[in-house]
């Protein structure tokens, strides 16, 4: 009975850190959410975190659980992961996630997960324990989300210059004002459907490892989902303000027409993705957006110094996190 007890005990640690990250991730990736609709002077940054917040969570009756099932059993194979594996993952992923957030680096929560589990992973038993068509797949997208979202809001960018070619600016204006809000709310929505799924997908690979749910289930439990979504919007609603003065100020100045072009640009591509079951970042696809936006413009609009530091810190995601779990594991395993 001890020893039923104990490892209870540690599954509801390792849930509980997996939502700390969760709401992590809301926090810091709120800043894709909001950005554009902050720096256009659309919504107040106290009223846009409550909206992106709301529709964070509400996307729980809209997108299919793809993305947790591809977290939950397509990284990993599934004998490989035990208590020491996932909290090596989750702790890869919280600390590059601070650190980048420290910083104001708009990097990845997706990828540092993944990276995370892939570190994790491989310390206990090498790079055969991956599952290459799961990881191919996610490393491919961090390519195709920024591109497509780069194509997808520089196209609607040509479509909206196009249609109100002979419309007054400030009438433009006014109009792009108020469908911002929906781009926004679209958005929000897919960042939540896409991000929420994650730490679904993790808390569903350590109820499976540790016997608390059958691997043949085809979904998790009812309050693994409840939660997950409860702790984004959460997270969202406190804001992560060091970056989105990056995505919103610094790579290049939008006009409400231009952040509803991003917004809607990079929802399209979340909402693909999340239906395919593929864990894209939100950060990567909203930053393609407003950088396809802003060089529709023109190329000088474009601070590339900046978007060039955002492409680092890309490329390091999940090497970097995938280094910090793979130590969290060995100090799990021989020191705990």
């Amino acid at each position: 009975m001890e020893t039923v007890q104990a490892a209870l005990w540690v599954v509801a640690v390792l849930v509980l850190l997996a939502i700390l990250f969760d709401f992590m991730n809301g926090f810091h990736d709120a800043a894709n959410s909001i950005a554009t609709v902050v720096s256009t002077g659309v919504l107040k940054p106290g009223q846009a975190v409550i909206f992106a917040a709301f529709f964070n969570v509400i996307a729980i009756f809209v997108f299919h659980l793809s993305v947790a099932a591809t977290v939950g059993k397509g990284i990993v194979l599934p004998g490989v992961v035990d208590t020491h594996v996932v909290f090596g993952a989750l702790v890869g992923a919280i600390v590059w996630n601070f650190v980048t957030w420290y910083y104001g680096i708009p990097s990845s929560s997706s990828h540092a997960l993944i990276g995370g589990i892939a570190g994790a992973a491989v310390a206990k038993a090498g790079t055969a324990s991956l599952i290459s068509s799961g990881i191919l797949k996610t490393i491919v997208f961090i390519f195709v989300s920024p591109l497509l979202g780069f194509l997808l809001g520089s196209a609607m960018l040509v479509l909206v210059a196009w249609i109100c070619r002979d419309v007054r600016p400030l009438k433009v204006d006014k109009w792009f004002r108020r469908l911002q809000l929906l781009s926004a709310g679209a958005y929000s929505l897919g960042h939540g459907g896409n991000d929420a799924q994650k730490t679904i997908g993790i808390i569903w690979m350590l109820l499976i490892a540790t016997g608390y749910t059958a691997s043949s289930d085809t979904s998790p439990p009812t309050w693994v989902i409840l939660v997950c979504y409860s702790a984004i919007g959460l997270g969202t609603m406190f804001g992560g303000w060091r970056i989105v003065k990056t995505m919103g100020q610094k790579i290049t100045k939008l006009k409400p027409v231009g952040g509803f072009c991003a917004e809607t640009g990079g929802a399209l591509t979340l909402f693909l993705a999340t239906a395919i079951g593929i864990p894209v970042s939100t950060t990567h696809t909203i930053t393609g957006a407003i950088v396809g936006v802003g060089s529709v413009q023109r190329a000088s609009a474009v601070r590339w110094g900046v978007a060039g530091n955002i492409i680092w810190a890309w490329i390091l995601t999940i090497p970097a996190s995938a280094f910090v779990a793979a130590l969290a594991y060995w100090v799990s395993v021989h020191v705990m």
